[in-house]
């Protein structure tokens, strides 16, 4: 996959390919997001994280965020988007867009029949797609990678 831009705000990494497995421990035990609670010492299973990402294995690839537009929905410049083109970009759900020959992540909604994409960040405005705008959906959001550090 390949898309070329002046001014690029999401790098396409690749598509999703099935590649050695690498399974990790899952811990059978709850973590307390409150207070500290003890943790059992016990493994539920292993657990392969493309198990856990990834529902449709020829459809899915890798993006990363260039920008802030998307802050509030906690995704954040530099993190990485497992997006899913077999999923159904409907009303609310995150996608990664292509309007007016650029690429973009952002939040569909629609209004009295009309269709927006709107960033999760105050100082951007919405788009409105109109049946005149250049627009194509690449996928629907469905993970974001980032460190914590």
């Amino acid at each position: 996959m390949s898309f070329s831009t002046s001014n690029p705000r999401l790098t396409v990494l690749g598509k999703y390919t099935a590649g050695r497995k690498v399974p990790l421990p899952l811990v059978a035990a709850r973590i307390s997001a409150g207070f500290p609670s003890g943790m059992d010492d016990f493994i539920e299973r292993k657990l392969d994280l493309n198990e856990l990402l990834i529902r449709h294995e020829a459809a899915t690839y890798f993006i990363r965020v260039q920008g802030d537009s998307m802050t509030g929905a906690g995704i954040h410049d530099g993190d990485i988007l497992i997006v899913d083109r077999a999923e159904e970009p409907r009303p609310g759900r995150i996608v990664i867009a292509v309007i007016n020959g650029e690429l973009t992540v952002k939040r569909i909604a629609r209004r009295s029949k009309r269709l927006f994409l709107q960033a999760a960040n105050d100082h951007y405005p919405e788009i409105e797609v109109t049946p005149e705008t250049p627009f194509e959906i690449w996928g629907v959001v469905r993970y974001v990678i980032h460190s914590l550090e």
